[in-house]
């Protein structure tokens, strides 16, 4: 699962081009499930377990990842970019970017700090003041290696740290990929379904199609969420924490929870001796916010990996909430299956 992850967490597929994602999906997936792709590019894949359930489960994760897209090119060949989903303007400047499928090197930066005015420099870079250097110095000559419309993707190195930390980019949500391919691998008691889709970060846009295909009776929304377990943060806006295990959400911006799911994760914890937690604060959204309204609904609930410094090219997260969360779907679907809920 730990391979799986550095793999993907390595690869580029920001939203609607997270073609490169789903063919490392696909060559793992061989020989072990049924799939399908549908025309908006979800993986839906069907794992035979060992009885034939009267109710169906559909699991799910994102394959995309936030980043940028090319808009203009500059006459001295720099690029202007909008940015794909929710980032943060602080986590771009300096970074060293990727661009287009020829992977052109660049590096955003903007006006030097000598010539920012005073109000300037009380407040962050704004993206339309940045843009991306790629060596050339014409706008011809960076015609000539990409276009407009081409992905904006942050380069990180993928490492362990410190004490059992994981540090990469597009951990959200490569690592709810990388637990369902693990699911996958295993010999599973019922029939259950599983998603990769795209484009959630950008308005939940596959997981609502790839849920009318499934029409599941219950749903299971593999993420990461947002740790904010940083000095000077309170203990209520702190969110949830690295090292106390999964988080499952009671609500978010998109979702009430359902309430059997939420209580069943929590006794699903307690009976394995899995460490568990829930968000402290109502904030946030994932794909749960489209599943739960798909055509007469469904019942869903959220198991997230804690990771701080979400929608950044640094995500961090630790080991351990990784396992757990693996540890705590796997009993969970057990448990969804053999109860009346």
């Amino acid at each position: 699962m730990l391979e799986n992850l550095k793999n993907l967490c390595e690869l580029n597929g920001i939203s609607g081009d997270e073609g490169s994602v789903r063919d490392y999906i696909i060559n793992q997936l061989d020989g072990k499930a049924e799939y399908k792709i549908d025309n908006l590019g979800n993986i839906i894949a069907f794992k035979k377990g060992a009885k034939t359930p009267d109710k169906k489960v559909m699991i799910s994760a994102h394959m995309d990842e936030v980043g940028g897209l090319v808009t203009y090119i500059n006459q001295d060949g720099t690029l202007k970019f909008e940015a794909v989903g929710g980032v943060d303007p602080r986590v771009v400047f300096g970074r060293r970017v990727t661009v287009g499928r020829n992977n052109v090197n660049g590096v955003i930066g903007s006006k030097a700090v000598h010539m920012l005015n005073d109000d300037e420099k009380k407040t962050a870079v704004k993206f339309e003041q940045m843009n991306i250097d790629i060596g050339c110095t014409s706008k011809e000559q960076a015609e000539e290696c990409v276009s407009l419309g081409d992905s904006v993707c942050f380069c990180s190195e993928y490492c362990l740290f410190g004490d059992g930390k994981i540090k990469g980019k597009a951990i959200d949500d490569r690592a709810g990929c990388a637990i369902m391919l693990k699911l996958i691998e295993q010999e599973l008691q019922y029939d259950t379904y599983f998603t990769f889709v795209v484009q959630e970060e950008i308005g939940l846009r596959g997981a609502t199609v790839a849920a009318y295909s499934v029409e599941p009776d219950y749903a299971i929304v593999l993420e990461a969420t947002t740790a904010a377990d940083v000095p000077n943060a309170s203990d209520e806006k702190q969110v949830c924490k690295l090292g106390n295990g999964p988080v499952v959400s009671f609500m978010d911006r998109h979702t009430v929870y359902s309430k059997e799911l939420y209580e069943l994760c929590f006794d699903t914890a307690k009976e394995h001796s899995i460490p568990c937690q829930t968000k402290t604060m109502i904030a946030g959204g994932n794909d749960a916010g489209a599943i739960h309204l798909s055509k007469g609904g469904v019942k869903t609930c959220a198991i997230s990996v804690p990771c701080r410094y979400l929608h950044s090219p640094s995500c961090v997260i630790d080991k351990n909430d990784f396992e757990n969360t693996y540890e705590l779907t796997k009993n969970l679907l057990d448990r969804i299956f053999n109860n009346d809920i």
